[in-house]
C-alpha cells in the first residue's frame, strides 16, 4: 500500500516527504554529523572501494572511523554486511548510523553517496567536511530522465558541501574526468584535483598496481587494474589534504585486505582464477575485462570466461546490448544469466544483452548457480573466470518483491567443492 501511494503521489509531495524525513532524522538523533569529520564519496564507479581505502588510511593514522557503503556498515572494529539492496538506506538510517558512530567515539565517518540517494534528499541533515568525486558515466538514465539529470544529482552533493558550516571544506575531484572541473568550482577552502599524471610512472596487472606518487614515494597496492589506481589516487589526495602523513597512507594502501565483491578472488586450490566483481555498467565491465584479458596469465593461450547479466530489470535497457558487445570483444566464453530481474522477464533481459553479439554466440543459462557451475566446469589450467554484476549483493530480486538470498563468492566456493576443490 505504501509503495502504491508513492507511485500516485505528485513529485512535489514526494520531495517534501523525503526532505522532511531527512531533517527530522537529523533532529531526532541530535545532529550527529556535527560531532564527526564526515567524508562523502560519489561517482559512477569505484565508490565502495574508495570508501574502504580512505577508512584504511584513517585507521592507519590513528583515527577511529565509521564507514557506510554498498558493501557494509562498519563502526570501529565492528562490521555488518549491507543487506538493504541500496547504498543509502532511508527512514533515518543514515542519522542513526552516525549517532552510533558518535556514541562509539569515532572521529571520522566515510559515506558512499549516490545520485538516487541525493534525489531523495537522504544526504540532507548530514554536514559534510569533504567530498570525493571519482567519475561520471551513463547510469540510472531512465530513473533520472537522462545523463544531464544524473550529473546534476551528483553535483547537488557538491553544492551540499558548499552549504556546510564546517571549515575547512575539502573537495577532491578527478581531473581526468570531463565533469571533474565542475566539482572543483564549488565553494570550498581546499580544492584538490587528482590525475593519473600524479602516478607516473605506473604499471598494473591482474593482482596489483604500482606507481610513484607525485614523483616521490613508490607504492605497491594489492588491488588490480587501472581503475584501482584511480581509486588509490583519490584516497591519497584526500589524505594529503587532511594533513595525514604519507607513511600512514602508504602503510594502509600496501596492506589493504581483499575488498568483498570488488575483484574478489575465490581460492580453493583450483588451477584457474575466479574473480567476483560488482561491475554492472559498460564502463566498469570494459575496465575489468581489459585488466584480465591483457594479463600475462590470460593473454593468448588461456581463456577468459565471463558470467554476466544486467543489473535490475525494468531499468537501463540501453546498456544491455553494449554489455554484449563488450563481452564478445573481450571474453572467450560468455555465459548470460539471471541477475535481478524484478518484474521483467529474465529471458528478455538476456536476449537484449545477446543482441550485442555479432559473431560469437553466448551461452544462456538463466539459473545463476548453474551458470557459475558451467563456467567453473569448463575452466582449464590458467583460465580466468569473471563473475560480474552482483559483488556483495545479498539477494536476487524477483517478481513482486520476492528475493532469494545470494552470494556469488559463496556459490562459487560451493560449486568448486563439488568439483573436488577444497
Amino acid at each position: 500500500m505504501k509503495e502504491f501511494f508513492k507511485q500516485l503521489a505528485p513529485a512535489p509531495f514526494l520531495n517534501f516527504y523525503h526532505l522532511t524525513l531527512a531533517h527530522l532524522g537529523a533532529l531526532l538523533y541530535g545532529f550527529p554529523s556535527r560531532r564527526l569529520f564526515v567524508i562523502a564519496v560519489t561517482g559512477t564507479k569505484g565508490k565502495s572501494t574508495t570508501v574502504e581505502l580512505i577508512a584504511a588510511i584513517l585507521r592507519a593514522a590513528g583515527y577511529k572511523t565509521a564507514a557506510a557503503s554498498t558493501i557494509r556498515f562498519s563502526i570501529g572494529e565492528e562490521s555488518e554486511r549491507n543487506l538493504y539492496k541500496m547504498t543509502m538506506p532511508g527512514r533515518f538510517f543514515l542519522q542513526s548510523f552516525l549517532r552510533k558512530a558518535v556514541d562509539a567515539q569515532c572521529t571520522h565517518a566515510i559515506i558512499e553517496m549516490t545520485s538516487e540517494g541525493a534525489v531523495q534528499y537522504r544526504h540532507k541533515g548530514v554536514e559534510l567536511d569533504a567530498l570525493v568525486f571519482l567519475n561520471l558515466a551513463p547510469e540510472h538514465l531512465e530513473s533520472h530522465g537522462g545523463l544531464e539529470n544524473y550529473a546534476m544529482a551528483k553535483l547537488s552533493l557538491a553544492q551540499h558541501l558548499a552549504s556546510s558550516p564546517k571549515r575547512p571544506r575539502i573537495v577532491v575531484a578527478n581531473a581526468d574526468d570531463e565533469r571533474g572541473a565542475e566539482f572543483l568550482e564549488v565553494r570550498a577552502e581546499k580544492k584538490i584535483p587528482f590525475s593519473l599524471r600524479d602516478a607516473e610512472p605506473y604499471s598494473t596487472d591482474e593482482k596489483s598496481v604500482r606507481f610513484v606518487w607525485k614523483k616521490g614515494e613508490l607504492f605497491s597496492v594489492p588491488l588490480p587494474g587501472l581503475f584501482n589506481l584511480k581509486n588509490s589516487l583519490a584516497a591519497l589526495a584526500l589524505a594529503d589534504a587532511m594533513g595525514i602523513e604519507i607513511a600512514a597512507s602508504k602503510k594502509a594502501l600496501e596492506r589493504i585486505p581483499p575488498i568483498p565483491g570488488r575483484t574478489e578472488r575465490v581460492e580453493r586450490g583450483q588451477p584457474f582464477a575466479i574473480i567476483v566483481d560488482y561491475a554492472h555498467t559498460p564502463g566498469s565491465l570494459e575496465a575489468l575485462y581489459e585488466t584480465y584479458a591483457s594479463t600475462s596469465i590470460n593473454a593468448g593461450k588461456n581463456k577468459l570466461i565471463c558470467v554476466l547479466g544486467s543489473t535490475g530489470g525494468g531499468r537501463d535497457r540501453w546498456k544491455r546490448p553494449e554489455m554484449g558487445k563488450l563481452a564478445e570483444r573481450f571474453c572467450d566464453v560468455s555465459i548470460l544469466t539471471d541477475e535481478d530481474p524484478y518484474d521483467e522477464d529474465p529471458r528478455k533481459i538476456v536476449d537484449d544483452i545477446a543482441r550485442g553479439f555479432a559473431n560469437k554466440k553466448p551461452k544462456i543459462i538463466l539459473d545463476r548457480r548453474l551458470a557459475i557451475k558451467e563456467a567453473l566446469r569448463s575452466a582449464k589450467n590458467g583460465d580466468t573466470v569473471l563473475i560480474t554484476g552482483k559483488g556483495t549483493d545479498p539477494y536476487i530480486m524477483g517478481k513482486r518483491g520476492s528475493k532469494e538470498a545470494w552470494s556469488d563468492s559463496e556459490v562459487a566456493a560451493e560449486e568448486l567443492k563439488k568439483l573436488g576443490y577444497n
